[in-house]
């Protein structure tokens, strides 16, 4: 073999170990930017995650323990609270045992679980209920047993309440509304209740 063809086979072995080098540290290179990115991305990922369960708890915490904006619907309430309006109900005094006669309280229905019910607090534990008409010549009471609560409509011909499904438990009541945030003709705390004559008749 000539010394020409071996210094051709030479530089030709040379050319070919300089592109598998280099071949070997570009496939290391984008390895390492792979996983650079992927790190990168991972890592934002998981702050976000974490951003979310953060900001989900202080909502939770805020809707549970302080309050938030409810819209009523049907017409048990009137003329108190008409269909539509929005009110603001808070849920501090549920938590602190605040909850008083004559408030306005969101609770669980009693009846159905999955729904909510908006009615006026007319007799607490212990309290004396008359359950019949005051122009009824025979009236009839019922006492409030203990942890639960009497509620009634203030439109007291078109309300399903207490006088049909009896006392609920206190546990049942979700919030305690006092302002009305709209329609702003109307904006403001909410008014007494027209039923005074249905409080507790000691």
């Amino acid at each position: 073999m000539s010394f020409m063809k071996l210094k051709a086979i030479s530089t030709l072995l040379t050319v070919i170990n300089f592109i598998n080098n280099n071949n070997k540290k570009s496939g290391q290179w984008w390895q390492s930017l792979h996983r650079t990115m992927l790190r990168g991305v991972l890592g934002k990922t998981f702050r976000l995650v974490g951003y979310t369960i953060q900001y989900g708890c202080i909502a939770h915490c805020a809707f549970e323990y302080v309050g938030g904006v409810v819209m009523c619907s049907g017409p048990s309430m009137e003329p108190t609270i008409q269909n539509s309006d929005i009110v603001f109900a808070e849920n501090l005094s549920r938590h602190f045992y605040g909850i008083q006669r004559g408030d306005i309280v969101i609770a669980k229905s009693p009846s159905d679980p999955k729904s909510n019910i908006c009615k006026r607090v007319i007799g607490l534990e212990g309290d004396k209920i008359l359950t019949t008409s005051p122009s009824d010549f025979f009236k009839s009471h019922s006492y409030v047993p203990m942890g639960h609560v009497w509620l009634e409509g203030d439109n007291l011909q078109n309300s399903t309440d207490s006088r049909y499904y009896g006392p609920i438990p206190y546990g049942l009541i979700r919030g305690r509304i006092f302002f009305k945030i709209w329609p702003l003709s109307d904006c403001g705390f909410l008014r007494a209740s027209p039923n005074g004559h249905r409080f507790s008749d000691d």
